[in-house]
């Protein structure tokens, strides 16, 4: 078949930009815009084979063989397929699980059936190749790209260049056209700033109780504390705790019998909610009877809206947990037929609805966010859902509120 094949070894491809844009292999240190990269690929492909592109196979490793946001947005590109290895971590690094082993058997499989005349690899792994060897047997060319080495020397096996019928370097103006280095103000990458939402979250006093030596202390009048989430739903907030947040389990505990019981001050307020909403104990209020009335999005949910989406999780929305939770909360919110429930969902702050919160979290789940460890959602990332989550709400309640004329 008079046509051509792209097989995309995204690692390579990727890592090989990031060595020669920001000096370092590592592919955070880069942002790429995968549309524009796509088309450039299918345009240079054309252009160097002669040949109509059939399709362009992109494979890549991810933990777990889960797809990452970018994956979700590649596989509903057209004339894209992705493939996906393991990711696994060893000896503080990432490396990838069964990627050559793939793009070996697509190679092999597409010049049996000749699915293709010619067949452009973007990899440097010698691994493949046999693969490369097994194309040309069957009467397929082979064009072997590169991408520019940031020293000017190989970043491909030798036996590949060797063996390939034809070979382009990707210099660093092709790059460019969709991939750019991160912006530093150091020679070293600033640490993460974390939002005013979640910081205040994560600055809720502590009982002494619950941890022996926390104390709690007022914020002095000129002491800066974050005080976002507290502000825009309500709530004062305190200066930073000396620890964490209190579980659910700490806060049973204190009201076990026999256990002291704890002076909050007024203004202290618990800046965590659990995903199993409130728990049937001693001494622990249940759950409002108005929050089972309260409808999930998935009963506020048509047909049509489902579709739409899901077109939008692949297409738009990134794997940033905020931006999931306000995602999930702008939905939520503009289908809600009787809005007396945003009132009382607001009511409830800190904590989410089981049913709700539950769904939620389900929802964050679909885009990579589970830890390895017990498929469970990094704690931190909780905290950053559901201050999305409550960022939403408290728009649309806080107008509500606010007086006639303002």
């Amino acid at each position: 078949m008079d046509r051509c094949i792209v097989l995309v070894d995204a690692g390579y491809l990727l890592g090989a930009a990031a060595s020669l844009l920001a000096g370092e292999p590592s592919r955070s240190r880069i942002t790429v815009d995968h549309t524009a990269l796509i088309q450039a690929l299918r345009e240079r492909a054309e252009a160097d084979t002669e040949r109509p592109l059939l399709r362009i196979y992109w494979f890549d490793g991810a933990p777990d063989r889960v797809p990452q946001p970018e994956h979700r947005r590649l596989r509903v590109m057209p004339r894209v397929t992705v493939r996906l290895g393991a990711l696994t971590r060893s000896d503080g690094r990432w490396a990838q699980k069964g990627v050559d082993a793939a793009m070996h058997a697509e190679l092999t499989e597409l010049a049996r059936n000749r699915a293709c005349s010619d067949v452009v690899l973007v990899t440097g792994d010698g691994d493949l190749l046999p693969g490369m060897m097994a194309a040309k047997e069957h009467g397929v060319a082979v064009h072997l790209w590169a991408v520019q080495a940031a020293d000017g020397d190989y970043n491909q096996s030798e036996d590949l260049v060797a063996e390939a019928d034809e070979r382009r370097v990707l210099d660093r103006t092709w790059i460019t056209q969709a991939v750019r280095a991160k912006e530093l103000t150091g020679i070293c990458a600033p640490p993460p700033v974390p939002r005013p939402e979640i910081a205040a979250i994560l600055s809720a006093p502590l009982p002494e109780s619950a941890l022996g030596t926390a104390t709690e202390r007022p914020a002095e009048e000129g002491e800066h504390a974050p005080a976002a989430a507290g502000s825009q739903n309500g709530a004062q907030e305190r200066g930073p705790a000396t620890k964490g947040v209190p579980t659910p389990k700490d806060l049973a505990a204190l009201r076990a019998p026999g256990a002291q019981p704890v002076q909050h001050p007024a203004t202290a307020t618990l800046r965590w909610s659990s995903d199993k909403g409130w728990v049937d104990r001693p001494g622990v209020p249940a759950e409002p009877p108005e929050a089972a009335s309260m409808p999930t999005l998935a009963q506020l949910t048509t047909a049509e809206q489902r579709w739409a989406d899901r077109e939008e999780d692949i297409t738009t929305v990134g794997g940033d947990p905020y931006e999931v939770g306000q995602v999930f909360a702008r939905r939520w919110i503009s289908r809600l037929g009787d809005q007396s429930h945003l009132q009382r969902l607001s009511a409830m702050y800190p904590r989410i609805p089981h049913r709700i919160d539950g769904e939620l979290l389900r929802y964050a789940a679909r885009f990579g966010l589970l830890a390895h460890k017990d498929d469970q959602i990094d704690e931190h990332d909780r905290y950053a859902i559901r201050a999305g989550f409550w960022r939403e709400i408290d728009v649309p309640t806080a107008a509500e509120q606010a007086p006639a004329g303002e």
